[in-house]
C-alpha cells in the first residue's frame, strides 16, 4: 500500500465523491473589500508561496535520487525495500503538500484558483488548481510506447487492464468535478444573486444599508463552494495517483515517478524562463539548465 490516498491524510473528501465523507465548518476570515484586494500583497498567498518555493527544491532533490536509481538498476541493484523506501519518500512529500495546501484554503481559497507562486505557463497547464488526473495516465501511456522501442517499462497485459479500468473511473470523477464547478459557476447567475447585485448597487448609492453585511454571507457560500471543488479536484488526483503505483511494481513505480516528477519541474523551468523574457522572444524548450 502506497501511503497517498484521501484518507491517510486525516483531509476528507467532500460529499461530491465520499457520500459518506464530512468536511468540516469553514473558517472564512475573507471581507467583501478583500475580492479586489491585490493577491500578491495576500498574506496567505505570500506565506504558501515560501512553503512552495522551498517544497519545489526538495523535489528537485527527489528526482535526483529516482533518476539515479532509475539509471543504474543494472549495475546497483536495489531491494525491492530500498524501492519502497524512495517511493514513500516522494509520497510523503506529496502529503506534505496538500497538507499545507488544505489548511492555506481554510484561510483563502481563492488564491490557489489564480496562484502567484506559478508562471503563467504553469496557470495555463492547470485543472481545478492542480494537474489534471488523466495527464498521469497520459504519461504511462507514453511510457508504454517507449518501452516497445527498446525502453524499459514494460507493462503486463494484467497491469494495462487495471490502468484501463483506473482510466475509465478517472475520468468518471473529473466529470463529476468538472460538473460541480460549472454548478458553481452557473449559480452566479441565479436570482438570488442577480438581486444581491441591485441590494448592493441600491446600498452604495445611498439608497439604504445593509448591502455588504448580505454580501458578505452570500461570498462566504461561494467560496465554500470553490473550496468544495477544489478538495473534490485534489481527492481525484491522490486517488489516480495511488491507483497507479498500487499497479506497477516498486521499480516501475521509480521510473514513473521520476517522469511524473521531471515533466512537472520542467514545465516550471519553462514557465520561469518565458515569464522573465523580453516580450516578443521565443521558447527553445530544448535548452535547460542543468
Amino acid at each position: 500500500m502506497h501511503p497517498i490516498t484521501p484518507k491517510h491524510y486525516s483531509l476528507p473528501c467532500p460529499l461530491l465523491l465520499s457520500p459518506s465523507g464530512h468536511t468540516p465548518p469553514l473558517k472564512v476570515t475573507h471581507t467583501f473589500p478583500s475580492l479586489f484586494t491585490s493577491l500578491m500583497k495576500n498574506p496567505v498567498a505570500q506565506s504558501f508561496t515560501e512553503f512552495y518555493d522551498k517544497w519545489v527544491w526538495k523535489l528537485e532533490e527527489i528526482l535526483h535520487q529516482l533518476l539515479e536509481v532509475s539509471k543504474q538498476r543494472t549495475q546497483v541493484v536495489k531491494t525491492e525495500q530500498e524501492l519502497q523506501v524512495l517511493i514513500s519518500k516522494v509520497t510523503s512529500h506529496l502529503k506534505e503538500y496538500y497538507t499545507v495546501k488544505w489548511a492555506s484554503a481554510h484561510e483563502d481559497v481563492l488564491v490557489f484558483f489564480s496562484p502567484t507562486w506559478l508562471s503563467p505557463l504553469e496557470n495555463a497547464y492547470l485543472w481545478m488548481t492542480g494537474w489534471k488526473p488523466s495527464m498521469v495516465l497520459k504519461l504511462l501511456e507514453t511510457l508504454k510506447k517507449q518501452a516497445a522501442s527498446g525502453g524499459d517499462f514494460v507493462m503486463t497485459e494484467e497491469q494495462a487492464r487495471k490502468i484501463e479500468e483506473l482510466r475509465k473511473r478517472t475520468r468518471m470523477e473529473e466529470e463529476k468535478v468538472e460538473r460541480e464547478m460549472e454548478r458553481q459557476q452557473v449559480a452566479m447567475a441565479d436570482r438570488k444573486m442577480v438581486e444581491l447585485v441591485k441590494l448592493t448597487t441600491r446600498a452604495r448609492n445611498g439608497g439604504g444599508g445593509g448591502g455588504d453585511a448580505v454580501a458578505e454571507v452570500a461570498l462566504k457560500g461561494v467560496l465554500a463552494g470553490l473550496e468544495r471543488v477544489m478538495k473534490a479536484s485534489d481527492c481525484v488526483r491522490l486517488k489516480t495517483l495511488k491507483g497507479v503505483l498500487d499497479v506497477l511494481s516498486p521499480m516501475q513505480c521509480v521510473d514513473f515517478l521520476a517522469a511524473n516528477t521531471a515533466m512537472q519541474l520542467r514545465l516550471r523551468q519553462w514557465g520561469k524562463k518565458k515569464r522573465d523574457m523580453p516580450a516578443g522572444s521565443t521558447l527553445n524548450a530544448n535548452h535547460h539548465n542543468n
